[in-house]
């Protein structure tokens, strides 16, 4: 059985509350009197146990009071509110039902006393004390009392608000409460109320749904408007914090409730008329929603994408505000319960306040189309129903403990019903949505589901697809730019700023590419880097290769020429071996750049330097030795010189030798210490890899060449010593302009190749080895093979020694005939 006493604590209570002792008899008894009026209910019937409801028939009440008289008791008055009628005559329905089963509670009689609560709290509380008290004028309390509370339960009520002081005194006497509408999440608190239970979900569930609502639809920007009570407040903060979660922001969150005065109602209006966001989000009852919306009516307001809250959203008086069509919200499944529709046509008599019509119980509304006989949209009844038939479960038996509702688990009309440790049901809901009817009327349709029993990413599901406006503070930004916050506003207000080079943007910020990767012109992609390096896919590297190798061609029809020519005068003149080493070492000049070509790799890099640098001072060489012969030779025709014995044919091999030899040992050098290797130059381009050669040792590299530029600046100078020394074809001359050009090329080359990028590196040393190979072939080759093709008359001894007195035998003679 229930606690016992409970009536008498309840007056108990009372007293202390207001200071006062209570009587005590001579017996000593206490003698408790009920103070005030009580309040008769407006629909009840005997049992053998008596289950108490609770619902907002009205909205209002009525509390006069001038402090000079005693108080007249809380009277409701207003409208009456047929949803709140149809879910009393649900509770009563169910008591019919299960009076009339077997299986249940076999034998025993459920009565009810259903009151009014004017959705106040002090009408709440003052119906909750007479739950524990009855209707007794007064109790004496002694020893052998067993007095019991009068209500064995209590259904109610729809409100968060009358609730939570209905809970914190039923608790106080461990009589069960069993809410049917009262959503508010501090409700789930055991501590603070023990007894109580319900079997709709927690705010804290539809909050979240709503949070992952928005974030569906993609509003990021929103406003929050909400009744100011238990109800709205506790349910706004869970929304709000959720939506923080989900990256959504908040323009405005105001409160108002029906008891503000109206000038605060006009100013949320008017804070709603004059904001940017699109969607609004509701959390308010629906005496609030209508009353704000009756405020927007009066004067044009843009239209905006409602989100609502069970509350109020699925109440069929609220549809007849057209400003709210396809406003979205979830909403207790619909459902229905077989017969009750002929109850609710066929009603008893119902005590509806002063100055109202009563009904006699004999009226027929099977033609009448209003919310009330409207069961098509079952929600809330069904869970008033679903409510009674738990307390009925946790009747059952004899074995009647308060904590049996949090192992009930049962179903009733195909609806599973069960609590968990809060007392709170699983969160199950649908997404209604408001949808115009061919003849211009709203109605609800089921448009998704929300299951929080449910992994996270499957709790929210779409059944159909809807049309919704665009909320957003900041559009989304183009690829190529990001996000920059708006200073003093929230981080969904923001410019879009392009992205550095080098970046690509995601949804919120610029992200750098790896390295060997560029942006896309969209800049949404990495893509990598364009590869770039000299090669024979492109015409540059075309041009270069073709001329080299028609240098080495023409180096080697001069070497035919000169072969077949090989014992006239012209080509036996100054050494022609040197002359073939001289056009075996050219050619070599002219095939070493085609190494500078192609993709580099370990073996081209340290072939392609150290090649060009033999190869060139081989070929230098052979040119320094024509010089020194040109010179001896004529040192020689002076009496007493014998110059010519130590610069013979040997030596001038063994100078060759030895010089090119420097070059070998620099370039063994080079490779053993600090070989060159290929790099991918990044730096260079930021949207392009330069593959390359580094050098290495860029001493060595510089080694290389001051080696060669030495040698040809020695040249140079013997040359054009030489250049005024008499004879019909003075080769000194024509070397002096080989030099000449070989070392303007070189000179130039310095600058032009350290400030040339990527492969432009490349084709200037390309071109410096063309050039300078193109100008010692054409200075000291063409002239003679002009002579041996086209003036052969010249090509004689004769010729050559010149009949004029100065002319020196010598220059001819300095050759041995056996080099032939």
């Amino acid at each position: 059985m229930w606690i016992s006493q409970a009536p008498a604590l309840a007056l108990l209570l009372i007293h202390w509350v207001f200071g006062q002792k209570p009587p005590v008899s001579e017996t000593g008894s206490v003698i408790c009197k009920l103070q005030g009026t009580s309040a008769q209910p407006a629909l009840s019937k005997q049992g053998d146990f008596l289950i108490g409801g609770i619902f907002a028939f009205h909205y209002d009440f009525i509390l006069e009071q001038n402090y000079t008289r005693h108080p007249l008791p809380l009277q409701c008055t207003g409208r009456l509110y047929s949803r709140e009628l149809r879910f009393a005559r649900a509770m009563e329905f169910a008591i019919q039902e299960i009076n009339n089963r077997l299986d249940i509670l076999p034998n025993v009689t459920l009565g009810y006393q259903i009151y009014d609560s004017c959705g106040t709290l002090p009408m709440a509380v003052k119906v909750a004390f007479q739950f524990a008290n009855g209707l007794d004028p007064g109790f004496i309390i002694d020893p052998s009392c067993q007095a019991v509370a009068k209500v064995a339960a209590v259904i109610g009520d729809s409100n968060s608000t009358p609730s939570i002081g209905i809970a914190r005194l039923l608790g106080l006497f461990r009589v069960p409460q069993v809410s049917h509408f009262a959503t508010c999440a501090c409700l789930s608190d055991k501590r603070q109320y023990p007894a109580f239970f319900r079997t709709i979900p927690s705010d804290h569930y539809q909050a979240a749904a709503l949070a992952q609502l928005v974030k569906h639809f993609g509003w990021t920007w929103i406003g929050a408007i909400r009744s100011d009570s238990d109800y709205g407040n506790n349910g706004m903060a869970s929304f709000l914090k959720a939506a923080q979660k989900e990256g959504i922001c908040v323009e405005y969150s105001v409160a108002f409730s029906s008891s503000n005065p109206h000038s605060k109602v006009e100013r949320v209006a008017e804070i709603i008329r004059s904001s940017t966001s699109k969607t609004i989000v509701a959390f308010t009852n629906a005496i609030d929603i209508r009353i704000l919306m009756e405020e927007l009516t009066k004067k044009t307001t843009p239209l905006f994408q409602w989100i609502g809250c069970e509350a109020w959203l699925t109440d069929p008086e609220v549809l007849k505000f057209g400003e709210l069509a396809g406003a979205l919200g979830f909403g207790i499944e619909r459902s229905i319960i077989p017969r009750f529709r002929e109850l609710a046509q066929h009603h008893s008599n119902l005590d509806t306040g002063k100055g109202l019509k009563i009904c006699t119980g004999t009226e027929n509304l099977s033609a009448v189309n209003v919310p009330y006989t409207d069961t098509s949209q079952l929600r809330i009844s069904n869970m008033v129903y679903k409510a009674m038939y738990a307390i009925a479960h946790a009747i059952h038996g004899t074995r009647w403990k308060l904590f049996t509702f949090i192992y009930l688990n049962f179903t009733t009309n195909g609806y599973p019903v069960g609590f968990d440790s809060n007392g709170d049901p699983v969160p199950t809901y649908e997404l209604v949505n408001w949808q115009e009817s061919e003849d211009g009327t709203l109605h609800f349709v089921t448009v998704g589901r929300y299951d929080a029993s449910k992994p996270k990413d499957q709790q929210f599901s779409m059944s159909r697809n809807i049309k919704v406006p665009v909320s957003v503070c900041s559009v989304s930004c183009h690829p190529g730019t990001r996000k920059a916050a708006q200073k003093g506003r929230p981080v969904c207000c923001y410019d879009c700023l392009p992205c550095g080079e080098g970046e690509i943007s995601n949804e919120t910020d610029c992200i750098s590419c790896p390295d060997e990767s560029w942006p896309n012109s969209q800049r949404d992609e990495c893509l990598p880097k364009l590869v770039e390096f000299l090669s024979l896919d492109e015409v540059l590297g075309i041009i270069l290769a073709v001329c080299s190798i028609a240098g080495a061609c023409m180096v080697a029809a001069v070497a035919v020429i000169f072969y077949r020519h090989r014992t006239s005068p012209i080509v036996r003149a100054n050494n022609s071996e040197l002359s073939f080493l001289l056009l075996f070492s050219l050619t070599l000049c002219f095939l070493c750049s085609l190494t500078f070509i192609g993709q580099p790799s370990d073996w081209s890099c340290m072939l392609r330097h150290t090649a060009f640098g033999i190869t060139f001072v081989l070929c230098i060489s052979c040119v320094l030795g024509k010089t020194i012969v040109v010179l001896t030779a004529f040192k020689a025709t002076i009496p007493g010189n014998s110059i010519m014995k130590w610069f013979g044919p040997p030596q001038q091999r063994m100078t060759v030798v030895c010089f090119t030899s420097v070059q070998a040992l620099i370039c063994t050098l080079w490779l053993v210490l600090s070989p060159p290797f290929p790099i991918k130059n990044m730096s260079l381009y930021k949207e392009r890899i330069i593959l390359e050669c580094n050098l290495g040792s860029a001493g060595a590299f510089w080694a290389v060449l001051g080696y060669i530029g030495l040698l040809a600046f020695l040249c140079f100078v013997l040359a054009f010593l030489a250049r005024k020394l008499p004879d019909n074809f003075n080769e000194a001359k024509f070397i002096t302009f080989s030099m000449l050009i070989f070392c303007a090329v070189w000179i130039t080359f310095i600058p032009t190749y350290v400030s040339s990028p990527g492969k432009f590196t490349v084709a200037v040393e390309i071109f410096a080895i063309l050039a300078s190979s193109f100008g010692l072939m054409a200075c000291i080759f063409v002239p003679k093979c002009f002579i041996i093709i086209f003036r052969p008359e010249q090509n004689t001894k004769k010729h050559l020694m010149g009949k004029d007195p100065g002319s020196n035998p010598a220059y001819y003679h300095c050759v041995p005939e056996q080099d032939t």
